[in-house]
């Protein structure tokens, strides 16, 4: 190869490296534009109370993405986590307004739990839900897609048995019974920073250092990589895709408490199309929907741009049905230009193959 004829290799190795960056960088520079336009475009949108707001609608989107996150890394999906929201809320309201009744066993009795053991009961169901659709596609060999899906509408169908499709109302809980307190954890505050930002934060450092710090981590994406080669090298697959749907299960019950706190009240229709935005978040934040690639941190990001977008378009007055196009089309760019940063991917390692062959 001449020195002129390297030169242009350089340079053209150099642009499409330059395109890469940009590609990878893609979740950062759409949340940097949403900020821009709506900040120009939308009154009060740059405003500490309104930061406030989005940064509690954002926590909730992320809870689900975090989850749905490591879930589409091995090479699967979780549409059930929406109807785990709703779900789960209204698991929290039934304690706390009914308790268990022992009348069976002990006549005009009913047991009330503390609102720290209605939580621990309720991120147990979430995480049981996720343990069903796991046991589902490892042990019966169902699609990930038809598991969840089948899920989805068996959840969505306890919470609405439960109380005949009526919400449960008024969740401030009662001293006499030791079931107050529940609203602090959607109301609550500290250091001026709302809970649910806190728990956002606890959560996305957990998930991030199990996915780049620990063993379980690197095989989450070994199975998403290849599911053949990870199960050769002795990697316990069916335990890692248990782990994944129940971890996404517990995420989603996360949600479900944080909403119905912030609302004090669950309404068994709570989380509908919410897994939408979480497979949007994830995959806009980069994790690609063949497996084997993502990050919580873009993950994260990519929960920002989704619900800046919403409340932007809200404030904007724009139609609620154009929302939902909006986001299913954001959706379908994220994965045309992730299929896009494979191809660009795969061919600058064949040229600097080619290249270092000469």
């Amino acid at each position: 190869m001449t020195p002129i004829e390297a030169t242009t290799v350089r340079a053209g190795l150099n642009r499409q490296a330059a395109v890469l960056l940009m590609l990878k960088m893609r979740t950062l520079i759409a949340l940097l534009a949403v900020i821009v336009f709506f900040s120009l475009a939308a009154p009060n949108f740059v405003s500490t109370a309104n930061a406030v707001i989005m940064a509690k609608h954002v926590a909730v989107n992320a809870f689900l993405a975090i989850g749905m996150t490591f879930v589409i890394i091995t090479g699967g999906i979780d549409l059930s986590v929406g109807s785990v929201v709703g779900l789960t809320g209204m698991v929290a309201g039934y304690f706390i307004l009914h308790g268990i009744d022992l009348g069976g066993i002990s006549i005009g009795y009913t047991l009330y739990f503390s609102v720290p053991v209605i939580i621990l009961i309720t991120l147990f169901v979430g995480v049981a839900v996720g343990a069903v659709n796991g046991f589902l596609i490892t042990k019966l060999s169902v699609a990930p897609f038809i598991a969840t899906l089948g899920m989805l509408y068996v959840a969505r169908g306890i919470a609405l048995l439960s109380s005949d499709g009526a919400t449960f109302p008024n969740l401030v809980g009662n001293p006499e019974y030791g079931t107050t307190g529940f609203p602090l954890l959607g109301a609550g505050s500290l250091a001026g920073i709302p809970y649910s930002i806190w728990i956002l934060i606890l959560l996305s450092l957990g998930a991030a250092y199990i996915g780049a710090r620990t063993p379980l981590g690197r095989h989450i994406y070994a199975v998403g990589g290849n599911e053949r080669a990870a199960a050769l090298s002795g990697i316990k697959v069916a335990r890692v895709k248990m782990f994944v749907y129940m971890f996404s299960g517990f995420c989603a019950a996360v949600a479900g408490l944080v909403i119905s706190s912030q609302l004090v009240a669950a309404h068994p229709a709570t989380g509908e199309t919410f897994e939408l935005n979480a497979i949007a978040a994830a995959v806009l934040g980069g994790t690609s929907m063949s497996g084997g690639r993502g990050r919580i941190a873009g993950t994260i990001v990519g929960a920002f741009v989704i619900g800046i977008l919403s409340d932007g378009l809200v404030m904007m007055g724009v139609s609620s049905f154009w929302q939902i196009v909006i986001k299913g089309l954001v959706i379908i760019a994220a994965v045309v230009v992730d299929q896009f940063q494979q191809r660009m991917e795969a061919r600058i390692t064949l040229q600097h193959q080619a290249a270092l062959g000469r």
